[in-house]
């Protein structure tokens, strides 16, 4: 066996070739792309040509590089940069650090502690390309968020009005039609209940078009506090340009949610995936693609709730015994868990008697909805093992088990 360290970067690599005993068998550094693969395969095809001998350390688990060396048959570790930083605090005290320092660190790590650790998954392509998906989707709404946190910040400091008219859904078709046609106060204050009820029809309004026109105007004409003329056209501009980045947000939004439907309607699991309570299309896929569907990925239930980050942790020292939320966890799984365990509130009478139960017990709302979502995916698990659709009967045998 030969262990090879990769201190990956944008522009170039640093690697460090190990053999069992420790001592190192080369060290160069390569560039990005082709020609450092093939330096790469140079350095190993000196001392083994059987590429299921050789283990890879590397800080990352995507990208071009790394799917090279998957493809070659070489075993690839993806470390967590923390854990990696802790292994190397394990051999020095003078906090030294270098890249080629960390390609001999990463080397050493999975030729002694590969064991503690877990291999690069084999999922699937339509995976891989569900979680590109699924992420960028995911990354656009929350950028979403916070250009309408923005907005709202604006809309507060010069036109209250429009926040009492339109209330929290600053990003709707309602909203945008009527910043977008009045961006400023006293625009908004000549707004006829014509010009309202075309620029709601415009922004996609179909039913209620009156009433809501009615509304709006009612709001908008309420008395308050005027800016100056000259801010009041500032804080318009800004909010002209906030209203069509959000539009493009909801376009773009749209238009990755169709794609990611139908990718996750052509995974295998999808069926089995959909027939949990609270898992539709968009929920359903995030979860699939955080997961993977490496079938080996997970030994059991409790591993796949610690990868997860549901399982709780406990810090025990004589006779001080402390269970403790996981911080460090991967935050995007972690986001879809807790969505998917709110959405069962109203749609699987078992967790939510699960859900009540803890809440009777003393634990917050988003304690007991971190306990449904550890339980969720237990039974998540279970399903994928047996292939087999989600049965409300099976997965809440009774309350009082369900609370165990």
């Amino acid at each position: 066996m030969v262990y090879l360290g990769i201190d990956w970067a944008e522009a170039h690599h640093d690697v460090c070739l190990l053999d069992e005993a420790g001592t190192r068998l080369g060290r160069a550094r390569v560039p990005d792309g082709i020609e450092g693969l093939a330096r790469i395969h140079e350095l190993v095809g000196a001392h083994t040509s059987n590429p299921e001998t050789v283990v890879v350390g590397i800080e990352t688990d995507r990208g071009l590089l790394v799917q090279g060396l998957v493809a070659t048959g070489y075993q690839v570790y993806a470390l967590n940069p923390f854990a990696v930083s802790r292994y190397r605090d394990r051999h020095t005290v003078s906090r030294a650090k270098s890249d080629p320092g960390d390609a001999k660190v990463l080397a050493d790590l999975v030729r002694t502690d590969r064991q503690n650790h877990r291999p690069l998954a084999g999922d699937s392509e339509l995976a891989e390309s569900l979680k590109v998906l699924a992420r960028t989707h995911q990354t656009l709404v929350w950028a979403r968020v916070r250009h309408v946190n923005q907005l709202r910040s604006a809309l507060r400091e010069f036109y209250p009005a429009a926040l009492d008219a339109l209330g929290t859904d600053l990003a709707g078709r309602d909203a945008l039609a009527l910043l977008g046609r009045a961006p400023t106060p006293e625009q908004g204050r000549r707004l006829s209940l014509t010009q309202l009820r075309t620029a709601l029809k415009r922004g996609g309004r179909e039913r209620g078009v009156a009433a809501r026109a009615a509304q709006l105007q009612r709001a908008l004409r309420t008395p308050q506090l005027q800016p100056p003329a000259r801010l009041a056209g500032a804080y318009g501009s800004s909010v002209r340009a906030l209203v069509h980045v959000l539009g493009e947000f909801n376009a773009q939004i749209a238009a990755l949610e169709a794609e990611l439907a139908e990718a996750f309607e052509d995974h295998p699991d999808a069926e089995i995936l959909r027939s949990l309570p609270g898992l539709g299309v968009v929920l359903g896929a995030r979860v699939l693609a955080e997961f993977g569907d490496d079938r080996t990925r997970y030994q059991d239930a409790r591993a796949r709730r610690c990868y997860a980050g549901s399982a709780p942790i406990t810090r025990a020292s004589g006779t001080r015994l402390v269970v403790l939320a996981r911080v460090a966890r991967n935050r995007r799984l972690a986001d879809a868990l807790h969505m998917w365990a709110f959405c069962t509130l109203t749609q699987s009478p078992g967790a939510r008697s699960y859900y009540a139960a803890h809440r009777a017990r003393g634990h917050t709302h988003h304690q007991a909805l971190r306990a449904l979502g550890n339980r969720l995916v237990g039974i998540l698990h279970g399903c994928l093992e047996h292939r087999c659709c989600y049965s409300e009967t099976v997965a809440w045998p009774s309350l009082g088990q369900a609370v165990a």
